[in-house]
């Protein structure tokens, strides 16, 4: 079977599994157990897989973790070896596998499965992946009322669901699989339950077309890139597109660092994080608001930044005094509006960017043309050079989002002082009652933008003093003329074909009135 044929049979799969299993629980909580215990699969298969290699190694072949340790007496200097290796620990007994063999015949399964989530995560307590381990079961309620009205149809519900997610193929041998099959699935399903969930999907996930797009363009022109930042990383779909863009020998080199407000996104980011195959000691997710609480500015500077904020969100503004004096902020004179915080994330995002590095952001199209301080940031950013180009993406490209939005690249060393307006409106297929980009229109939008030079009706390079003495105005469709798509018409035709119908007319009348007299 093809890479596409064994992707497509596990999104079929997938999705009939999660509709099947749902029942009477709203699909958007419901996400949490199809996604927990996806996760809780992946990681005990992952860490049976890697303790099998080490016996292996140590000249024990055949050796199998999950079935040839019975009664969980487990060398100590093994145990703390695994947990600097890979983040955590589960016992033979507690590993998925083992669970879900007994799961149809455990009274007690909710209480074996809240035990076994607590232990794996106190697994890391004291140890350097504490963090990232903490909570990550924490949305997973296997005693919720939702899943039954007594703990016997709860625990009807949870081994149904743990003996579907075990018969997923996910490619048995996790390093023999065609494709990364767990992080596929994980992906696939957070699509669809972001394209059902509206808007409130799309405030944790980024269509993947567009996060390649992002990625690419922060890529470009670097042979090397060690830190990727992302202040609002929602499900850390932007983040990982490094890995793909970057190949794998490359995105071994690199840490992840992202910041997100809300704790179940923040979870599934972690979550998304291991199951990608990203170490812990190779990405740095935080809770917390990023514009009053950042998490990173110890990190800085940053190779490259990829973000898809919030959209014209509430923030403190100037309600909060200390603002203003903040370092991120104070260089433009002026905070972003109370209720439109874009230009706030594009300031944070701004302060966090090497002198070298390339910011990618997806804004609201409003930020390009709004008066009043929207407008004194965006000079403040012209006038310092810091605006290498504005492309305009089509509408209907997100969960939740009819209008097109826009993407603003931000570079500390420019070659020229200009700015590259890009109008990508027309570049998309219809999907559904959504829109896509494919890969041809990628590669069409990516090249405007490498190739930054003029294209009639596509492109368009424009000096900074222009763009100021234009109000500071980005909106793309100032700067790049559209192509005017009505049929042209021949005026000299048209009258000679008017002529010809007149004169016809009038040969017409003439013969009618000879009738008239005839008559």
């Amino acid at each position: 079977m093809s890479k596409d044929q064994e992707r497509a049979e596990l999104h079929r799969t997938i999705w009939a599994i999660a509709n099947d299993l749902r029942g009477s629980v709203d699909g958007w909580d419901f996400k949490n157990y199809i996604l927990g215990f996806l996760f809780y699969r992946f990681i005990s298969e992952d860490l049976t897989a890697h303790l099998n290699a080490t016996e292996e190694e140590a000249g024990n072949s055949g050796f199998n973790y999950a079935t040839d340790v019975t009664d969980d007496e487990i060398d100590e200097e093994i145990r703390r070896s695994t947990i600097d290796e890979k983040g955590y620990f589960i016992y033979p007994s507690e590993l998925f596998q083992n669970v879900a063999a007994n799961a149809e015949t455990n009274a007690d399964l909710n209480i074996s499965l809240a035990e076994i989530f607590k232990n794996i995560e106190a697994s890391a307590i004291g140890t350097a992946s504490e963090q990232d381990m903490k909570g990550l079961f924490s949305d997973i309620d296997v005693n919720s009322p939702k899943l039954g009205g007594t703990p016997a149809k709860r625990n009807e519900l949870l081994a149904k669901i743990m003996k579907n997610i075990g018969q997923m193929d996910l490619g048995g041998n996790l390093r023999d699989a065609q494709i990364d099959a767990f992080g596929d699935a994980y992906e696939f399903l957070m699509t669809m339950y972001a394209s059902n969930a509206g808007k409130s999907g799309g405030e944790f996930f980024t269509p993947q077309e567009v996060a390649e797009l992002l990625a690419r363009i922060a890529c470009d022109g670097k042979n090397r890139i060690t830190k990727v930042y992302d202040p609002a990383c929602g499900s850390g779909s932007l983040l990982l597109k490094f890995s793909k863009i970057l190949g794998p020998e490359k995105a071994k080199g690199v840490s992840f660092y992202g910041q997100e407000i809300n704790i179940t996104t923040y979870n599934l980011c972690r979550i998304n994080m291991f199951l990608h195959h990203v170490p812990f000691n190779q990405f740095d997710i935080q809770l917390g608001d990023t514009l009053i609480e950042p998490k990173h500015l110890g990190e800085i500077p940053f190779d490259a930044i990829v973000s898809n904020p919030p959209y014209s969100t509430r923030w403190a503004g100037d309600d909060n005094p200390l603002l203003i004096n903040d370092d991120r902020f104070s260089p433009a004179g002026v905070l972003a509006p109370k209720t439109k915080a874009d230009l706030a994330f594009t300031m944070h995002i701004l302060y966090n960017l090497s002198t070298t590095g390339t910011a990618a952001i997806v804004e609201f199209p409003g930020v390009l043309y709004r008066p009043n301080a929207e407008r004194k940031i965006r000079q403040y950013l012209i006038e310092n050079n810091y605006v290498d180009t504005v492309i305009q993406l089509p509408e209907n490209l997100f969960f939740g989002v009819s209008i097109g939005t826009c993407i603003i690249v931000l570079k500390k060393s420019k070659a020229d002082n200009s700015v590259l307006f890009v109008d990508a409106r027309c570049e998309y297929v219809k999907n559904g009652n959504k829109n896509l980009l494919t890969e041809n229109n990628l590669d069409t939008i990516y090249n405007e933008y490498h190739n930054r030079e003029d294209v009639q009706y596509k492109a368009k390079l424009v000096s900074n003093t222009d763009i100021l003495a234009n109000e500071c105005n980005l909106s793309v469709s100032s700067y790049v003329e559209q192509e005017d798509k009505r049929e042209r018409i021949d005026i000299l035709s048209l009258n000679q074909e008017i002529n010809n119908l007149v004169t016809e007319g009038i040969s017409l009348r003439e013969r009618i009135n000879n009738i008239i007299t005839t008559l």
